[in-house]
């Protein structure tokens, strides 16, 4: 190993060149350069001596190759670890086809009693037994609940006709102050009788809606109007009540039977 010894030889004097090229190639050897110049009486060259350079920069120099490198290969790894595992995570629409996307995090649903349109109390034990299609909406919606409700009767009856498939549809109203029993059965009835309303208590309604985790607020108008803005989710309940798909407002009637009969057919295996 070399060390802070000098390796300059007097007789033998390095080039300015020669200096720079050899503390290119050997960084960490301490070198003792020596240059001359033209004395202005004698006209004689004598030499100039340069500090020598410490090998301290060696240990550092060695250390840094290695700690650098391995500090940066763990950043690069942690960082593809997790984008992996949010791929894994992701679930894009039109892949339920190939897999049931069964609803993770909080568990979604729960007990519940409420008032159907002919003033029965309806539990969610009256629900098992049988597949539930599940919307949360308002009869004064202008536009997207009476749009919502055409959809469901329509892949209801796709599911049907086509497939011999009995789901059955329940619509429970989010704004039960105007929603009584006899107007929502009035209202359902030019939809699809077979769609069961549910209303109550503000109350019990807001405990249903906070279980199955719809969102909904009253916004007020003019006057005592109001409307309400509502998440407008659809949910596919097994007959074990448990929540098997969520549906959004972007599905058309063929796409939500196709999505419901993919459910229950991948349930059956």
């Amino acid at each position: 190993m070399l060390t802070s010894r000098s390796i300059f030889s007097p007789s033998k004097p390095h080039s300015p060149h020669a200096r720079c090229l050899l503390q290119r190639l050997h960084p960490s050897i301490s070198v003792r350069s020596c240059g001359y110049s033209t004395a202005s009486k004698y006209n004689k060259e004598r030499p100039e001596v340069h500090p020598v350079i410490s090998v301290d920069a060696h240990t550092s120099r060695s250390w840094a190759t290695y700690i650098i490198p391995a500090a940066v290969m763990g950043f690069v790894g942690l960082a593809a670890f997790v984008h992996y595992n949010d791929e894994r995570r992701a679930v894009l629409k039109g892949q339920g086809s190939t897999s049931v996307n069964v609803v993770q995090g909080p568990v979604i649903g729960g007990p519940f009693a409420l008032i159907d349109t002919e003033k029965r109390i309806v539990t969610e034990k009256d629900l098992r037994g049988n597949w539930t299609l599940l919307y949360f909406g308002y009869t004064s919606s202008p536009d997207v609940v009476p749009e919502q409700l055409q959809i469901m009767s329509k892949a209801i009856n796709i599911l049907e006709s086509r497939h011999s498939v009995k789901v059955r549809p329940v619509f429970v109203t989010i704004d039960p102050q105007r929603d009584n029993p006899s107007h929502l059965r009035a209202y359902l009835k030019e939809f699809d009788p077979r769609i069961i309303g549910l209303t109550g208590p503000v109350a019990a309604v807001r405990q249903m809606a906070q279980e199955y985790r719809v969102y909904f607020k009253k916004i007020e108008e003019d006057g005592n109007d109001y409307l309400i803005d509502s998440s407008h989710k659809m949910y596919l309940l097994s007959p074990n009540l448990e929540v098997m798909r969520c549906f959004g407002i972007e599905y058309n009637a063929e796409e939500l039977s196709q999505a419901i009969l993919n459910a229950l057919q991948k349930t059956a295996h």
